[in-house]
C-alpha cells in the first residue's frame, strides 16, 4: 500500500472525518474550527515518518482527541459561554439523532461517533482512545441505552 506523502492530499482526505469527530465532541462549530485547525497544523509541522495510511489516520484521530481534551480543560474555555449553532439536516430523524448524541456524556459521544460514523472496529477505537476493548464495548452499550431512552417516544423502532 502506498502511503500518501503529500501533506495537502492527506489533509484533504481526512479533513471531513476529523471535523465530524471533533464536532461530535465539541458540539460547537467555532470550537470545532479551532481544534481542527490545530490538528492539521500539528500534522503539517510533524516530521514523523508514517508507515501506512492507517497509521496517519490513527495519528490524526489521536491528536484530535488530545487537542479537544486540551481545549475543554483550558482556562479560556472554562471562562467562555458557548454560542448556539443551528445545524441543518436532511431529515428530522438525522437532526433528532444528532442532538440526542450531543446530549450524551463525552466518553459515550466519542465511541458512538467512531463506531457508527467512522465505521471503526472496537479494537481500533480502543487503540485510538487508549482504552481496553471491554471498556469500549461497555461505553457503546451504555451510550446506545441512553440514546434509546432519549429517542424512545419519538421513534417506534428504538
Amino acid at each position: 500500500m502506498l502511503v500518501l506523502t503529500d501533506k495537502k492530499a492527506v489533509c484533504e482526505k481526512y479533513f471531513d472525518s476529523i471535523y465530524r469527530l471533533v464536532l461530535c465532541r465539541a458540539k460547537s462549530r467555532d470550537a470545532t474550527d479551532d481544534i481542527v485547525q490545530e490538528v492539521f497544523y500539528k500534522y503539517i509541522k510533524c516530521e514523523k515518518e508514517f508507515e501506512t495510511e492507517e497509521h496517519i489516520k490513527a495519528w490524526l484521530i489521536r491528536v484530535a482527541i488530545n487537542a479537544s481534551n486540551s481545549y475543554f480543560t483550558s482556562s479560556w474555555f472554562k471562562k467562555t459561554e458557548p454560542l448556539n449553532d443551528n445545524l441543518v439536516f436532511d431529515t428530522q430523524e438525522k437532526s433528532d439523532v444528532y442532538y440526542a448524541v450531543t446530549e450524551l456524556p463525552q466518553k459515550y459521544r466519542t465511541v458512538i461517533h467512531l463506531f457508527y460514523y467512522e465505521d471503526l472496529p472496537i479494537a481500533r477505537i480502543a487503540e485510538y482512545l487508549g482504552l481496553n476493548e471491554s471498556t469500549v464495548k461497555s461505553q457503546l452499550k451504555r451510550g446506545r441505552e441512553m440514546l434509546a431512552a432519549k429517542l424512545k417516544g419519538e421513534y417506534d423502532y428504538v
